[in-house]
């Protein structure tokens, strides 16, 4: 008899585990509770059809570790199973594909949806920092052309879907760092209309709090390395489409070689599986934390979906429900500039200012030197990216002890 969990917080603990699923006629050989890691780049066959197979990109078969990994296949199938989760009947038609890092997702996206020379890619104009280098400088030394626009604006959205034929538009749920929500039902509208793909980097907001393929989304992007590993301490990332996209995504990581190791996906997988308890902690954390520091004098505004003040809190709550609001504070340090951010990071004891987010330590951030310095000073304002912006990650630890510590460092 199988049996397949209901909750997405049961999926996360054991997506991918097929033995349990589907188990074989019974053995004397026990099974190991904890999946092991296969780390072989090569396979045997001796039926040299199967062998024939693995080559052609038959996805249950195995011939080079850059052509697929079964441990690597445990964590990506386990991804389906949490992204599908509005879908369940659905699942079976989608894939995914891991990656050595969230950037090198992001790129695979691109190129795999058409992104080359003489067509036109849209993202979101305040995306992370390095996704907009990509659109910005890297794909038009490729002869593409990179625009921007405010995603958050439908209007603005739609008249350059018109005007300029996009072959993806790239945002992302919770944005990076200034933290608008966009309304990826009503894009996804939008962009299958005029024959754009729309690509969804989910990082921010994870599988946990909004899943963007059940609402008209093509493609979802994670870095991996944030909210999925949860500790600081493996790189990856990952998509997810329809199998319609797979030759194509496939075909390209094959090509490029950017694809995640066993041991890494291994280490992905395992904090996969603690997920829905630290994501749920780190939101109703970063919900005190937003509201307590909103108070503080020495702040000139906290931007936080989850406050009442925020442009997009009300989409926020219909898209997100009760499941939160993201674990990530953007602070506005009042009349501030690099070396008064400098002085507040350096006072600070128990939160870490180190360049990333999703760990189980609050970490901070200065977008102006760190997440967005390939941008010009110009861009950050017109983006909207001050010099007084620090991002704050909110981690595990007691909201009090949080805030505590960040209220001190501003009073220094």
């Amino acid at each position: 008899m199988s049996f397949t969990p209901k909750s997405i917080d049961s999926k996360a603990v054991h997506g991918g585990e097929e033995r349990r699923y589907a188990p074989p006629a019974p053995s004397a050989t026990p099974a190991p509770v904890v999946s092991g890691i296969i780390p072989s780049i090569g396979y045997v066959y001796e039926d040299s059809t199967h062998l024939d197979s693995a080559l052609g990109g038959d996805p249950d078969l195995y011939v080079y570790g850059r052509y697929g990994n079964p441990t690597v296949a445990a964590f990506e199938n386990a991804i389906v199973d949490l992204e599908c989760h509005d879908m369940p009947a659905q699942a079976a038609d989608h894939f995914a594909l891991a990656t050595a890092s969230g950037m090198a997702a992001i790129h695979l996206a691109m190129a795999a949806c058409g992104v080359q020379a003489g067509v036109t890619v849209a993202a979101a104009q305040d995306c992370y920092g390095a996704t907009y280098s990509l659109v910005d400088s890297l794909w038009p030394q490729y002869g593409a052309k990179g625009l921007f626009v405010d995603a958050t604006d439908l209007d603005a959205v739609e008249r350059m879907l018109v005007e300029e034929a996009p072959v993806v538009l790239v945002v992302e749920t919770i944005s990076n760092p200034l933290l608008k929500v966009v309304d990826i039902p009503r894009l996804a509208q939008l962009c299958r209309a005029h024959n754009t793909r729309l690509l969804v980097d989910n990082t921010f907001a994870t599988p946990m709090l909004f899943r963007p393929l059940a609402h008209g989304a093509d493609v979802v992007i994670h870095s991996a390395t944030k909210y999925i590993g949860g500790h600081g301490d493996v790189l990856g990332g990952v998509v997810v489409a329809r199998n319609e996209l797979r030759p194509a995504f496939w075909d390209f990581l094959k090509k490029t070689g950017a694809n995640l190791g066993p041991h890494e996906a291994w280490l992905l997988h395992r904090g996969l599986k603690t997920m829905p308890l630290r994501v749920e902690r780190q939101c109703g954390n970063a919900v005190a934390v937003a509201e307590q520091l909103s108070r503080h004098p020495a702040l000139a505004r906290v931007r936080y979906p989850g406050l009442p003040d925020h442009p997009q809190h009300q989409l926020a709550a219909r898209l997100f429900g009760q499941r939160g609001y993201g674990a990530v504070v953007a602070l506005e340090l009042k009349d501030a500039g690099r070396p008064e951010v400098f002085r507040f990071l350096e006072a600070l004891q128990m939160v870490q200012p180190a360049t990333t987010v999703g760990d189980v330590y609050s970490l901070v951030l200065y977008p102006s030197h760190a997440s967005h310095r390939a941008l010009s000073p110009a861009q950050r304002a017109a983006v909207g990216i001050s010099d007084g912006l620090v991002r704050l990650a909110v981690g595990a630890e007691d909201p009090r002890d949080i805030t505590a510590d960040i209220s001190a460092a501003l009073e220094i």
